[in-house]
C-alpha cells in the first residue's frame, strides 16, 4: 500500500506480470467506502479489488502513480546503459536516486555521479527535477547541484531563454529520455545559458584552445576519480570500457514475485512536499559547503 496525506493507492502484481494501481475519483470528505483498483496497463480497465480510503486522491496524482510505477518497472527490466535507478525510499514513488556512470573515452570516464530525481504530483504533465549529490563541475549544474537542462523546463514560450518550445518538457518524455539527455549534456554543455558561469568560461577556454588549457579537464578528472573511489567503497564496479558500459542486463524473475514489493508501500507520514532541509539532513550530498570545482582554485 502506498499512502500520503492526500493519496492512497494499492499496487498488486498479477500472474501475467502486470501490476495494478488505484485509480479512484476523489473522496468527498474524510473517508469513503472503497476505491476501485485497476490494471496499470493503459489499454486495460479491469477492476481487481477494493480498498478503504482515509483521505482524498486527486486524478493527477493517480495518473502520476501509474506512470511512475510503469516506468520504474520498465527500467528495472530494461536498464538504460550507464545508469542505475532506485527508489530513494521504498515507500515513495516520487523520489528516485539515480547513479550515472561516466562514459568511456570522455572526461567523465570512471566517474560515478549520484543524483536525486523528484517528480511532481501531476507527472508526466509537469517535468521532474534533478539535483546532483556528487560534486559536478559543469556549465549546466548550479552550485547546489541542481541540473539546468531544457528537457526539464516547463513548456512555456519564453523567447529570452533561447530555447525552442520543442526543446522543453512535454508529456511524451519519460525517465529514459531524460537520462539519455543528461549523458549528452555532460559531454556537450550548453554554454549559451549556463548555470555555472565560471565552469562555462573555463570549458570554452579549454575548447577554444583545442585542449592546451587543461584547467577544465583536470577538475573533471579529479572529481571522477574521487567519485570512483566512493563507488568502490560501496562495492560498485564502475565500467571503464565501452563494452562494459554498454552491458544492459535484463531482469529475469525466477518466480512470479516482483523485484519490488509494492504492497509494502504504506507510510502515514509520507509527504510529497519535502523541504530542502530534509534533503540536507540526509548526509549524502557533497554540496553543503565549498566551491563547485572541489579543488579550491576557481
Amino acid at each position: 500500500i502506498f499512502r500520503e496525506k492526500q493519496l492512497l493507492a494499492k499496487i498488486l502484481w498479477c500472474s501475467s506480470d502486470l501490476f495494478w494501481v488505484c485509480a479512484s475519483a476523489p473522496c468527498a470528505r474524510g473517508s469513503c467506502d472503497s476505491i476501485p483498483v485497476y490494471c496499470a496497463k493503459a489499454e486495460c480497465s479491469q477492476e481487481v479489488g477494493g480498498l478503504l480510503c482515509g483521505g482524498t486522491m486527486s486524478a493527477p496524482t493517480s495518473s502520476a502513480v501509474r506512470a511512475l510505477a510503469l516506468e520504474y518497472k520498465s527500467l528495472q527490466e530494461e536498464p538504460v546503459e550507464g545508469f542505475r535507478v532506485k527508489l530513494l525510499n521504498e515507500d515513495n514513488l516520487f523520489e528516485w536516486e539515480v547513479a550515472i556512470f561516466g562514459p568511456p573515452d570522455t572526461l567523465y570516464q570512471g566517474g560515478y555521479f549520484k543524483a536525486h530525481m523528484k517528480f511532481p504530483p501531476d507527472y508526466p504533465y509537469s517535468p521532474p527535477s534533478i539535483r546532483f549529490l556528487t560534486k559536478v563541475w559543469h556549465p549546466n549544474v548550479y552550485e547546489n547541484g541542481d541540473l539546468c537542462i531544457s528537457i526539464l523546463h516547463p513548456p512555456v514560450d519564453d523567447p529570452q531563454s533561447g530555447e525552442l518550445p520543442c526543446e522543453r518538457w512535454n508529456p511524451t518524455q519519460n525517465v529514459r529520455t531524460i537520462l539519455l539527455s543528461v549523458i549528452s549534456l555532460l559531454n556537450e554543455p550548453n554554454t549559451f545559458s549556463p548555470a555555472n558561469v565560471d565552469a562555462s568560461v573555463m570549458y570554452r577556454r579549454w575548447r577554444d584552445s583545442q585542449g592546451k588549457d587543461n584547467e577544465y579537464p583536470n577538475i573533471i578528472r579529479r572529481q571522477a576519480l574521487a567519485a570512483k573511489a566512493e563507488a568502490e567503497k560501496e562495492g560498485i564496479v564502475v565500467p571503464l570500457t565501452l563494452e562494459d558500459y554498454c552491458i544492459k542486463p535484463k531482469f529475469k524473475p525466477t518466480n512470479p514475485e516482483p523485484q519490488l514489493d509494492m504492497t509494502d508501500f504504506y507510510d502515514d507520514d509520507y509527504d510529497l512536499e519535502d523541504t530542502e532541509d530534509d534533503e540536507q539532513q540526509s548526509g549524502e550530498s557533497d554540496y553543503a559547503d565549498g566551491d563547485d570545482s572541489g579543488n579550491g582554485e576557481s
